[in-house]
């Protein structure tokens, strides 16, 4: 309960970008712009994935469901930021405002276990190809997919119960552009000591254990790659595994960044800037890297394309 000269908070008041008050037009633009772009791009590879037979391996599957996470995840957040960026403030209810929390905490955890999949699936490939096809079934991706979903559900399930038992009293700005982790439990007058080691522990097994397991795999894939004998093996090994390993750097990267460098609560614009990369810059990066660097998905991309092209001319 609230003490006597504390009022309950009923209502969250984002403050947004106000320190970026002359450029906002700009910002508004730029991040329309970028959000149009993962939208597109997301559900391109949807699409194709989706369409052609020739992408129905394991690696497009997850990849298919890895954009699907970004296109949720960037919507649950992207939408509410461009209206704050004009009118310089958003006011939603308590309980929104955590279940956007909890909402983007789930699409923040799943990418983690699809690229750990990911790598596993390039795991197989290169250092068991011969076993690939009968390991790696529909159903096992299937699987995976399923059980990435359901673990991430539990381990947010598990802290959204924690969070909601809390008492937010006093003030009810947060100096950021949707409800964060750090600024929303900053807010709680509860003792929040027992609910930071359940984090702890819940991105450890989210965040690291996914990360530990990709390294591993890695380890083995180089190892195989070094062991075969010609140039060109080499080469043909690594590429298949080239556009997941630029992804995982992207990812991991970003989070490295936003979580492990210094910190200081003084600086919110820093942190709140720094939010920008995983809520908006990691997901522009899976259209543009598997676009770049994988053929079969030009390929299919010179299809589509063509396919318009001759069905527009007709008209």
């Amino acid at each position: 309960m609230c003490e006597e000269n504390q009022t309950q908070v009923t209502q969250i008041r984002l403050l947004g970008f106000r320190s970026l008050h002359k450029y906002k037009t700009l910002l508004f633009i730029g991040l329309f712009l970028t959000h149009a772009f993962i939208l597109v791009g997301n559900l391109l590879i949807i699409f194709l994935v989706t369409t052609f037979g020739h992408l129905k391996t394991p690696m497009f599957i997850f990849l298919k469901h890895l954009s699907i996470t970004d296109i949720l995840g960037t919507t649950s957040i992207v939408p509410m930021m461009l209206g704050i960026i004009f009118v310089e403030e958003a006011i939603l209810p308590l309980w929104c405002c955590v279940m956007q929390l909890y909402i983007f905490g789930i699409f923040g955890f799943v990418p983690c276990f699809h690229i750990a999949v990911m790598s596993y699936d390039r795991y197989l490939a290169i250092c068991h190809p011969l076993r690939y096809s009968s390991i790696m079934s529909p159903d096992l991706c299937l699987q995976l997919v399923i059980e990435s979903w359901f673990l991430v559900f539990v381990l947010a399930s598990s802290e959204f119960i924690f969070l909601i038992q809390f008492n937010f009293c006093g003030s009810n700005y947060v100096d950021h552009f949707f409800c964060d982790f750090g600024p929303i439990v900053e807010l709680a007058t509860s003792d929040t000591s027992i609910f930071m080691l359940q984090d702890f522990v819940i991105c450890t097994l989210a965040l690291l254990f996914p990360f530990t397991f990709i390294i591993m795999t890695y380890i083995f894939i180089f190892s195989s790659i070094i062991k075969i004998s010609s140039t060109y093996g080499r080469r043909k090994a690594f590429s298949t595994c080239s556009s997941h390993l630029t992804t995982v750097c992207a990812h991991y990267g970003t989070l490295i960044i936003v979580y492990m460098a210094p910190s200081d609560k003084s600086t919110s614009n820093t942190n709140k800037y720094r939010s920008l990369l995983y809520t908006v810059v990691t997901p522009v990066m899976n259209p543009i890297i598997y676009s770049l660097r994988n053929h079969k998905l030009r390929r299919a991309v010179q299809k589509t394309m063509s396919y318009i092209f001759q069905n527009g001319s007709k008209k």
